[in-house]
């Protein structure tokens, strides 16, 4: 059973940075690439970036210029920072995963964190 376990969020100040973990744990398996979400109440969930196990990043318009997405291969955790955040960014982030394991390979979620944007 594999299970993706998301660290950080909580409350950030105008202007500051974001930094989240997501860490997979469980029985053998290998994770191929690793994104991350959004989701502002009553709005749909809004990809913000992703990470291919080779290191190969690609970001979204709200993500772009102010982000880094890294992964540790080694250790199966995967990085958010996002830098200069405004209160309107105020939502429950999440990450998300194809994991291959012993019987194939499947997309998994982490549980989602509150990051509340204030002063």
């Amino acid at each position: 059973q594999v299970q993706l376990v998301l660290s950080g969020g909580g409350l950030v100040q105008p202007g500051g940075s974001l930094r989240l973990s997501c860490a997979a744990s469980g029985s053998t398996f290998s994770i191929n690439d690793m994104a991350w979400y959004r989701q502002v109440p009553n709005n749909p969930r809004e990809l913000l970036g992703h990470i291919t196990n080779g290191g190969i990043t690609s970001y979204k318009d709200p993500a772009k210029g102010r982000s880094t997405i890294s992964m540790d291969s080694v250790a199966n955790v995967g990085f958010l920072q996002m830098n200069n955040m405004k209160p309107e960014e105020t939502a429950i982030y999440y990450c998300s995963a194809a994991i291959t394991t012993t019987r194939g390979t499947l997309n998994y979620w982490g549980q989602g964190t509150l990051v509340t944007v204030s002063s």
